[in-house]
């Protein structure tokens, strides 16, 4: 058995090999007892030094993947799983729940990586290519008529629908977070700190794909206390007003809006406010800190593990938090 590796990738040698031999056993290619190729036999193969492929056994046998038997050999003793994690885009907020995805998996698990973008063409191209070839599937929906059709050739059991509720039906496995009424309710929470401002404004780029509800919930919000406010699609000509308070779902926009406060001298906080959804590692540093209105991410992947883990069914939403700092 010759294993690709290549030569020029960030990824090491001997974890391409790892990852190599996990695959193949993951698709039957090795079964449990398999004998593997020696270390001479793997070396010449594929170019690789014998400290590179001991180094390479070395790690599979304390993962329980292999073992080795004195004069004998290496062979397969544990069973591999592969997952299919299918996501719409790669942001910040998404890396935070794929670390805490893969972080909660056991070593025999290896994750493929997907991105829709969006796109429904390319969707059912990655789910049509995947099926029998994964035990289970992690998938982000989006809203297009087609995405339940596409996802129906999937096993029931073995799928969990993650993020939004759109297409979804009563026996779905699901990890939802509310774009609804827990949105409306940080609002609520952040009430004093709108307040402060003459005006708010919701940023609602039309290239978004947030959902839609926000708005109607911060129209509701807006209505409910009596808060002059305005909707803003177009961000390309925009211009900052003082005494206004944005709540952006965009993080490119937020970068607009930072960009303006400083060219004219304005304090987040005091002159301006930003609201920004979706929480990710930097936004508590940036400008004395970004508040936020952001479900869990971290607990979704957490959970998003044990469903692929365990063997109970899974519908839960994850609570959506609202974290004021210095920039409201």
């Amino acid at each position: 058995m010759i294993f690709k590796i290549e030569q020029n990738s960030d990824v090491p040698k001997y974890q391409q090999l790892v990852d190599g031999i996990k695959n193949a056993i993951a698709q039957k290619e090795l079964i449990v007892g398999a004998e593997l190729p020696s270390v001479t036999s793997v070396s010449k193969s594929c170019q690789l030094s014998r400290d590179t492929v001991f180094k390479s056994y070395l790690i599979l046998k304390e993962q329980g993947v292999i073992d080795s038997v004195p004069s004998k050999g290496y062979y397969v003793t544990g069973e591999t799983r592969k997952i299919l994690l299918v996501l719409d885009t790669f942001k910040a907020y998404k890396e935070v729940l794929y670390h805490s995805f893969i972080n909660n998996l056991p070593d025999n698990f290896i994750t493929d990586v997907q991105f829709h973008h969006y796109n429904v063409d390319n969707f059912k191209t990655i789910i049509q290519n995947s099926v029998g070839k994964y035990y289970k599937y992690v998938v982000m929906s989006f809203d297009n008529a087609e995405v339940p059709e596409v996802l129906s050739v999937l096993p029931v059991d073995k799928l969990l629908w993650i993020d939004w509720n759109v297409h979804s039906q009563p026996e779905n496995n699901y990890i939802f977070q509310d774009f609804g009424q827990s949105f409306y309710n940080a609002l609520v929470e952040a009430k004093e700190n709108l307040l402060k401002y003459e005006s708010i404004h919701f940023v609602y780029p039309k290239y978004t794909h947030h959902p839609i509800e926000t708005v109607r919930f911060f129209e509701k919000f807006a209505s409910d206390f009596k808060m002059d406010f305005k909707i803003i699609t177009d961000t390309k000509n925009w211009t900052i007003n003082t005494n206004t308070a944005y709540i952006s779902v965009s993080d490119r926009f937020l970068g607009q809006f930072l960009e303006q406060s400083q060219e004219l001298n304005l304090e987040p906080g005091k002159d301006v406010g930003i609201l920004s959804y979706n929480e990710t590692p930097m936004k508590k540093f940036i400008y004395k800190g970004i508040s936020v209105i952001s479900t869990d991410f971290k607990t979704l992947g957490t959970l998003g593990a044990q469903f692929v883990t365990g063997n109970e069914p899974m519908q839960q939403y994850v609570p959506t938090q609202l974290t004021i700092r210095e920039s409201l």
